[in-house]
């Protein structure tokens, strides 16, 4: 009777115990307004319903998806009625600065040029450095890296540096004791363990830029896919380099990426970000002009932005193609709405290209991908299998944009991490992206889907279920 009692009893606090975490999950997504992914939605619940005493703590280290951000959000005058491109009417209402002019873009062809645009940009910096990357590894790259910086700063440049705290803690990085002493200003951001129970551990900023002299009369960007260590450049000893896209550009451009950088780095070192410089709302329309040049916008996503950005502008992108969509990413596992966006493509005769590594560096990413390449394929797309490491995020759309920068097309990356693309909308420069495209491509194999046994199909689907957040 007494074991009968201790049972119902036991059960009923497990109960209890459930319910309460639950009810925890429910308030807190409603009061931080998550807005959170029907898929991910359904993982956290699935996960507090079947183990609630682990799930509870990691909700709480894990669960946030968006922090707190500006009452007023900046969307762009209507001035401009229907004039302006679809693409740059959408990145406008999404709350993105106004196309600007740039100039001097160079496409980097491989990771030598892409390094050499690195140290140019920095050995030529006269008044400021700011730097934000996910990784800086220790190696030939990050030791040269911490010693050309140190030198500048030593010169009175005023130089900054960014890390972010997971990607620090991922790989070893190098002594940055050099850097402070010679009064490099070095900051991790949102170190996981300074926010441990703050919810907000599993939100990186993967942006990846180096700018420039901001304020001055030569400023200069480089951004794209690269992390700062050598495989992202010359690879190391017994491993080729990775291909990736970077590029540098110059012009007004930049005035966006430095606004975007000084959020970012008064967010890392809690600073008041109200009065923060940030572009005047205008009219969504490109530049014009005898003197306008080409023109392009900074496209910021992740938890400091109400929408989904880059999302919804693949999603967008997918439905207004018109002949051709290029997509290069290392880890491709887009969720439902992205999937059927792209599959409509293809059905409707757009050619879509997704060019992807044969085998990433993420093998569950590898194995989550497979029910959306069988699915893309299936649908008239084209799947190219790269046979070295493919680290480049590049979408072409038409010749109407190009975006190029940190974003991979994975949950990871266009729901919880801070991201950064650059969309061009110069059809010259477009078809520079394109070209690099099919250069790539040109060594890739093409996919050919398969059905998968019961066991693969059970690991794929645990795989998409359980790694959503991580």
């Amino acid at each position: 009777m007494f074991t009968g009692l201790s049972a119902t009893y036991g059960l009923t606090l497990h109960g209890l115990i459930t319910m309460l975490v639950l009810l925890i999950y429910v308030v807190a997504s409603h009061a931080l307004n998550q807005r959170r992914h029907p898929t991910a939605a359904i993982a956290w619940v699935l996960f507090i319903l079947l183990l609630p005493y682990v799930a509870l703590p990691a909700f709480l280290v894990f669960g946030s998806r968006k922090q707190s951000r500006p009452s007023v959000l900046l969307r762009l005058t209507e001035a401009a009625g229907n004039r302006a491109p679809w693409a740059v009417q959408t990145i406008g209402a999404l709350g993105q600065p106004a196309p600007t002019t740039y100039r001097d873009l160079h496409l980097h062809a491989d990771g030598r040029e892409a390094l050499a645009g690195l140290w140019r940009a920095i050995d030529e910096a006269e008044e400021s450095i700011d730097i934000c990357t996910f990784i800086i590894g220790r190696d030939a790259v990050g030791n040269a890296l911490v010693a050309r910086l140190a030198a500048k700063a030593r010169v009175g440049v005023r130089v900054r540096l960014m890390v972010d705290g997971m990607g620090r803690l991922m790989r070893s990085h190098p002594d940055m004791k050099p850097l402070i002493r010679a009064g490099v200003r070095f900051s991790v951001f949102v170190s996981p363990l300074r926010v441990l129970f703050r919810a907000r551990s599993n939100l990186r900023d993967h942006r990846k830029m180096v700018i420039v002299d901001a304020r001055g009369s030569h400023p200069r960007l480089w951004c794209g896919g690269r992390n700062l260590a050598s495989e992202y450049f010359e690879g190391e000893r017994g491993h080729p380099p990775w291909h990736d896209l970077t590029f540098d550009v110059g012009g007004a451009l930049v005035t966006q990426a430095i606004e975007l950088f000084e959020r970012d780095w008064a967010y890392a070192n809690r600073l008041n970000r109200e009065g923060l410089t940030r572009s005047a709302a205008q009219p969504a329309v490109l530049p014009a002009g005898p003197d306008a040049g080409p023109a392009a916008q900074i496209v910021a996503s992740g938890p400091d932005q109400i929408d989904d950005t880059v999302y919804t502008l693949l999603v967008t992108s997918a439905y207004q193609a018109k002949t051709r969509m290029l997509l290069s990413t290392p880890y491709f596992v887009p969720d439902s709405a992205l999937l059927m966006a792209l599959s409509m493509a293809a059905r409707r005769g757009v050619v879509v290209d997704v060019l992807i590594p044969v085998r990433s560096n993420h093998r569950m990413s590898d194995i989550a991908r497979r029910r959306a390449l069988r699915a893309l394929a299936t649908a008239g797309a084209r799947i190219w299998f790269a046979p070295q490491m493919l680290h480049a995020k590049l979408a072409v759309i038409d010749d109407a944009l190009a975006l190029a920068g940190s974003a991979n097309i994975d949950s990871r990356s266009l729901f919880l991490n801070y991201e950064l693309m650059v969309a061009f909308h110069d059809a010259t420069d477009i078809a520079r992206f394109a070209a690099w495209f099919d250069r790539e491509r040109q060594s890739a194999t093409r996919y050919v889907p398969k059905p998968p046994g019961l066991i693969a199909d059970l690991a794929e689907g645990l795989v998409l279920w359980a790694g959503f957040q991580l």
